[in-house]
């Protein structure tokens, strides 16, 4: 073997220098090339563990898609570690067993759970969930309405801000006087006269949660659906507080119960007794705050009337002549007008709601623009004077909001 390399030193030795370099040249070469090919390997080899790691995701995923649907149930009692009472989606309990990876602190009663379809054994806990009505009713963006908008109405305004902004805002001012702070207020009043118009102030000014939600939406159809959107709507605005809950139109389950009544009526029945005990039931509402509104007080049934439910009942009236023209100065100031004589207008309008004296102006604005004039004029105001009482006379309404409200 020595030998041969002898020969082959030799051999290279008395090559010439040319074919000597060619050579040298050659073999840098192909040491570069077989570097080049080993790190191609091994970035192929990582590629191809990459693409395993994704076929073992792909794989686990189809075969939990192929996996049949867990069961939503509420736990309700603990027994051990390893046993707990469930109630299923259908309303059956069950004794079940526990899975050990579970947060044994996270096990409490009424804790949302998914159980086995065959064994109904807890597989995991779930995070709380709204209704989507419920959820949907908070206020994400604030209203753009301030209380500059709001004219006629001073007395009731520093009221709604004495029961609902003060406890928010300085709650030691009631703690050094030793009074508990108003729940909430009950606006009443004539259709268009400001109540929503008042929340919406209420909701630009302060930095609570506002969750608004009408009184037809908590009246649904299955029993029990009622009562439970009203506990998880007082729950998110636990959640939330401070807040604000602003129902409108609440007479739509806060109506008289009466003794002789369809299944229909007993559900909302049902819905009020469950809102009458979040209002003044045995768990503190603290920072959460209540506003309603009704056109109908005289059909609300006494308990929700009572003092330590709504504090205070405010009502929202017909606006007096100093209103209407404060009303009708609001909604003119960002308009274009000529010489309006506003008095004449406010002595035509007697008996008008702030809705109605927008939809003047708005009718005025139409009659300009319907002539090609770029400004109103107190004709406009007259004729959309004279337009509005025909509509209202042509109203198929029995009682008007003065006789109502008188």
């Amino acid at each position: 073997m020595g030998t041969e390399v002898e020969r082959t030193d030799n051999a290279v030795n008395r090559l010439p220098e040319d074919e000597l370099k060619q050579l040298e040249a050659s073999l840098l070469d192909l040491r570069e090339e077989s570097q080049n090919l080993i790190t191609e390997r091994n970035a192929l080899e990582t590629e191809i563990r990459g693409l395993r790691k994704k076929v073992d995701r792909l794989e686990e995923n189809v075969n939990i898609m192929k996996m049949p649907p867990l069961i939503i149930g509420h736990l309700q009692d603990v027994l051990d570690h390893e046993r707990a009472i469930v109630r299923s989606s259908n309303g059956t309990v069950f004794q079940v067993s526990l899975n050990q990876r579970l947060d044994p602190d996270k096990l409490k009663p009424g804790t949302r759970v998914a159980l086995n379809q065959d064994s109904l054994s807890v597989i995991e806990v779930l995070h709380e969930a709204w209704d989507p009505m419920v959820s949907g009713a908070e206020m994400v963006g604030k209203p753009t309405t301030t209380y500059a908008d709001i004219a006629g109405l001073d007395t009731e305004v520093s009221l709604v801000r004495e029961a609902i902004e003060l406890p928010l805002v300085k709650p030691e001012l009631f703690q050094k006087v030793g009074i508990t702070p108003p729940k909430g207020v009950l606006l009443v009043g004539p259709p268009g006269c400001g109540k929503t118009l008042l929340a919406k102030a209420v909701a630009n000014q302060t930095e609570a949660t506002f969750i608004r939600m009408v009184g037809s939406e908590l009246a649904q159809k299955y029993i029990g659906e009622g009562g439970r959107m009203v506990r998880e709507l007082f729950s998110l605005a636990k959640e939330k507080a401070p807040s604000i809950i602003f129902l409108d139109e609440i007479d739509a389950i806060g109506a008289k119960r009466l003794d002789g009544s369809t299944s229909g009526d007993r559900e909302v029945q049902r819905t009020l007794m469950q809102l009458l005990a979040e209002l003044d039931g045995f768990d503190a509402l603290k920072d959460v705050k209540i506003i309603a509104a009704t056109n109908r007080p005289d059909i609300l049934d006494d308990a929700l009337l009572r003092p330590g439910r709504f504090d205070r009942v405010i009502e929202i009236p017909i606006p007096e002549d100093g209103s209407r023209k404060s009303i009708l100065e609001v909604h003119l100031k960002t308009m274009n007008t000529k010489k309006l004589n506003l008095q004449r207008v406010v002595e035509k309008t007697k008996g008008y709601s702030g809705a109605e004296l927008k939809a003047t102006c708005v009718e005025a604005g139409m009659t300009a623009i319907r002539d090609g004039r770029s400004s109103i004029t107190q004709n406009d105001m007259m004729a959309a004077v004279a337009t509005l009482e025909k509509k209202r006379s042509q109203s198929s309404t029995t009682s008007s909001p003065e006789r109502l409200y008188s």
